[in-house]
């Protein structure tokens, strides 16, 4: 299909959030999570966001840019629009919290307020979309590390300095720093559970696990070291570090913290070990290259390693829970593997072209029902349903190159 193309940018508004979190709160339960649309009654439903529209599904958006030429746009997976946003330029990486996304150049991170968002209450979801807004930078550059939860975004700089950022401050348009944790990390500092996952270096290329109030001041925690760490994931079942003997789940229980160690069962080549992990977000499944021609799986809840041998790998994912193994191999096509047999059970035709496939690195973004691959040199987006034999559901023909790819609105 071809995209309908809004060469405006989209009008900013005012969102002040007001309480998403209030108990009994109403809504569907059972297997579809979904909750009725918003009630155009007078009074404001529960979970209402002045300026934002709740919607009975998922509102997913695409963020795309172009480092080479700067230009940034957002797609509506709903509206299959896309929506020019400000330009920047030199970006080397994007990421997303769900809502926010974050472009690292070498000057500092823009953020961009990507317009739709979830707010999950367990036994059902609320989702809200409005209009997309630029945010400006932080001053920390292109080797940032984000992450963040509905209070706080935690930004770790290339030398392992971290400064909180107020989230309700974001979502309201404003880029307010809270304050700036004592000492250094090694790798991201993720929030969870009201608290801080960190962990600080000892030496030897080791770390030390802590726990920290939001206040930065570390609380009681489980020992645990991790050696050579490299990724974290946060899943249903706790954050997941990776370590150089595979993987640190750290879980908060009856408001105590554990650490369990999850190896790998054998000993893993330095070239080969899962450096960073790539999942539909809260999937307990995990997926990461494994050297050039592999992908490890990462099952939480099993607390088991797969070794799936693949093609030459791109990029993986996978949605978890009986799903493909979904591998972007350099002969330019998304390829399905089954995870329990390693079978490849599907294939698509090349998606990308020679240029692309040597070029940088496209990505898979999946939720629950799809998944999308950018295809930079043919300024298209693929979207996948894994679910019917990697089917191309639908083809989003752009303007620019999605060199840069995330899914917000999960």
């Amino acid at each position: 299909m071809t995209v309908r193309r809004n060469v405006t940018p989209w009008i900013s508004v005012a969102l002040v959030s007001t309480a998403l979190l209030t108990a009994g709160c109403a809504g569907g339960k059972g297997d579809d999570p979904r909750p009725p649309a918003a009630s155009s009654s007078s009074a404001a439903p529960h979970g209402y966001v002045e300026g934002a529209r709740e919607a009975a599904e998922q509102q997913s958006r695409l963020l795309l840019n172009d480092p080479g030429s700067g230009d940034s746009q957002v797609l509506d997976l709903i509206t299959g629009e896309a929506h020019s946003t400000a330009r920047v330029a030199g970006a080397v990486r994007l990421g997303t919290d769900g809502r926010f996304g974050y472009l690292h150049t070498a000057d500092g991170t823009h953020v961009l307020d990507s317009g739709t968002w979830m707010v999950d209450h367990g036994d059902h979801v609320h989702y809200y979309s409005a209009a997309v807004r630029d945010l400006g930078g932080l001053p920390e550059a292109r080797e940032a590390q984000v992450r963040s939860d509905p209070a706080v975004t935690a930004v770790t700089d290339e030398h392992g300095r971290t400064v909180l950022y107020d989230r309700a401050g974001l979502e309201e348009g404003r880029i307010t720093s809270l304050r700036t944790l004592p000492g250094t990390h090694t790798g991201a500092v993720v929030p969870y559970e009201e608290h801080l996952i960190a962990l600080q270096p000892v030496g030897d290329g080791t770390a030390r696990l802590v726990v920290l109030d939001r206040e930065g001041e570390p609380v009681a925690a489980p020992a645990a070291e991790c050696e050579e760490p490299r990724g974290d994931a946060l899943t249903r079942r706790g954050v997941v570090l990776g370590c150089a003997g595979g993987a640190l789940l750290v879980r908060a229980e009856d408001g105590a913290f554990t650490a369990e160690e999850i190896p790998y069962g054998e000993d893993v080549a330095a070239r080969e070990r899962a450096a960073s992990f790539r999942q539909r977000p809260g999937s307990d499944t995990l997926t990461a290259p494994a050297g050039d021609d592999a992908v490890w799986v990462l099952d939480v809840t099993e607390r088991s390693w797969t070794r799936v041998e693949t093609g030459p790998v791109i990029a993986a994912n996978t949605a978890g829970e009986g799903s493909p193994l979904l591998v972007l191999e350099t002969d330019g096509a998304l390829h399905g593997y089954d995870i329990v047999t390693g079978r490849q059970i599907a294939r698509t035709e090349p998606l990308l072209t020679a240029k692309a496939r040597t070029g940088s690195a496209p990505v898979i973004e999946v939720d629950r029902s799809r998944a999308y691959v950018n295809a930079p040199e043919r300024k298209k987006v693929f979207e996948i349903d894994y679910n019917d034999d990697l089917r191309i559901a639908r083809t989003f023909d752009l303007d620019m190159k999605p060199v840069l790819m995330a899914e917000a609105g999960r």
